[in-house]
């Protein structure tokens, strides 16, 4: 049963005036209550689950320029972090970089959950049943399927911001998402696909998957007798799923301004102005998807949300910023600045990337293509700067225009520029994908995010493999 923090609206006025400090340029209260439900099941069990409750908060205050940074847990004694956080900043004057944050119009608001279906009215024991109901679609689907693992969360968010210029936020917050994945097994090894969801304002995404599931249980069933590809230069159709995870993972962290400050090189790479594939191509960052796990009206430093174009006509255009780095690079703040937990101090984040849908119909994605792949969702993956490397979830064999047969251990790689510039069509089969996964970085994860996008037609794509 969720015990959900009832709203006091003495709170803000109380941090506002403990923000009113004279000697230092400015001071950043957050206060938060968080509680968290999280349960993971395999086949007919529960391994673990867990309700917990945590309450506490932080203070960034900027003097001379410098950066003191303080967490607590409870709510206590306020008054006293401000004070350590100004010391804090005071002796670390003379180590690090002095700069200034860019100034931004004060928001005053208070914004309550708008839930379809709210997750904490559902009990435990609703929960798990759905979590085991999918087990057993999948593990009923065939007799090669040998384990179904479960994942569900749901977080709920109840926050207070001030700072003394002005802005004063109350925020409810929700965040939920799992997976259901499914490994069939045989005498030629494993394979595994799985069926992800994810929401900020809807428990309902878990209920009425059993289709998917037991899609999912098949295709992993197929994929055991799918012969492992043949590695090399392909020109590869990718799926909105696998298409949103490359302008995520690939361009989306190349556009994280804190990664740009300082890096003359990466700098020169992303310099606005510059071409990047297709003049159809567009991608862009926003906090404004109302359901979207991404969905961010107003950032942890209470700046408001706005759609940010990234690439406009095949051109960069713009970057995400914190208003750290848009001050640090003469530019104006985003609405990026994220922070996973009170513990955590802000840094510029993604929220939604999206990739705008184009006018090739699907079908006509496969046009031409003597001998092709098409690759479908993913299995992770990773980047180094500019280069990446991604495990579609599917992959499938184009013949002729026509998608024939499955094939295993598709891993596409590249150069995420060389990769734009060879991108010919895009889809207008535009999809919001939202999974339960989360995005990673400098220790604080996983951080709710979502990716759009359509189908993507790429030429001279690298798919490792075996050899002929």
């Amino acid at each position: 049963m969720s015990i959900r923090h009832p709203v006091d609206d003495g709170i803000l006025a109380t941090l506002t005036a403990l923000s009113a400090r004279e000697e230092v340029e400015e001071v950043e209260i957050r206060l938060e209550f968080n509680e968290t439900t999280q349960i993971d099941t395999l086949n007919d069990r529960v391994l673990h689950q867990t309700h917990v409750v945590d309450v506490g908060g932080n203070v960034r205050v900027f003097v001379n320029g410098v950066v003191g940074f303080v967490h607590f847990d409870g709510w206590n004694d306020i008054g006293r972090h401000v004070d350590e956080a100004i010391l804090l900043a005071k002796m670390s004057y003379g180590q690090t970089s002095p700069f200034r944050l860019g100034d931004v119009r004060p928001v005053r608001m208070i914004q309550r959950l708008q839930t379809k279906e709210d997750p904490l009215t559902v009990s435990l024991e609703n929960k798990v049943a759905l979590l085991l109901h999918y087990s057993e679609v999948a593990r009923s689907a065939h007799p090669l399927i040998k384990s179904v693992t479960g994942r569900y969360f749901d977080r709920y968010r109840h926050l207070w911001f001030v700072n003394s210029h002005g802005t004063g936020i109350e925020q409810e917050k929700l965040d939920l998402g799992g997976n259901i994945l499914v490994v069939s097994r045989d005498r030629n090894g494993t394979a595994q696909r799985g069926v992800s969801f994810g929401s900020s304002n809807d428990f309902g995404v878990i209920r009425d998957l059993d289709d998917e599931v037991h899609e999912a249980a098949m295709t992993a069933v197929a994929l055991l007798e799918a012969p492992e590809i043949v590695g090399g230069e392909y020109t590869v159709v990718v799926d909105p799923h696998l298409a949103g995870v490359f302008a995520h993972e690939a361009f989306g962290h190349l556009s994280e301004a804190d990664g740009q400050v300082g890096d003359s090189g990466l700098m020169a790479e992303m310099h606005i102005g510059r071409h990047f594939g297709p003049a159809n191509l567009h991608i862009y960052d926003t906090g404004q998807d109302l359901g979207s796990r991404g969905y961010l009206p107003v950032d942890d430093e209470g700046v408001a949300a706005s759609d940010i174009d990234l690439i406009k006509d095949g051109v960069l255009v713009g970057r995400l910023h914190s208003r750290e780095t848009a001050s640090r690079m003469g530019e104006f703040p985003t609405g990026n600045a994220r922070a996973l937990h009170y513990r955590f101090p802000p840094i510029v984040r993604m929220r939604n990337t999206v990739i705008a849908p184009g006018e090739t119909a699907f079908e006509d994605l496969f046009q031409g293509i003597e001998k092709g792949i098409y690759a479908k969702g993913s299995h992770g993956g990773q980047t180094n700067g500019e280069l990446f490397t991604f495990l579609a979830a599917e992959a499938y064999l184009i013949e002729n225009g026509q998608v024939t047969r499955p094939l295993r251990n598709a891993v596409l790689t590249g150069n995420v520029f060389s990769t734009l510039e060879q991108i010919t069509a895009v889809g207008s089969d535009f999809t919001r994908y939202e999974g339960g996964g989360g995005c990673g970085k400098a220790g604080q994860m996983p951080l709710p995010v979502s990716h759009h996008a359509p189908s993507l037609r790429i030429e001279r794509c690298l798919v490792g493999g075996r050899n002929q």
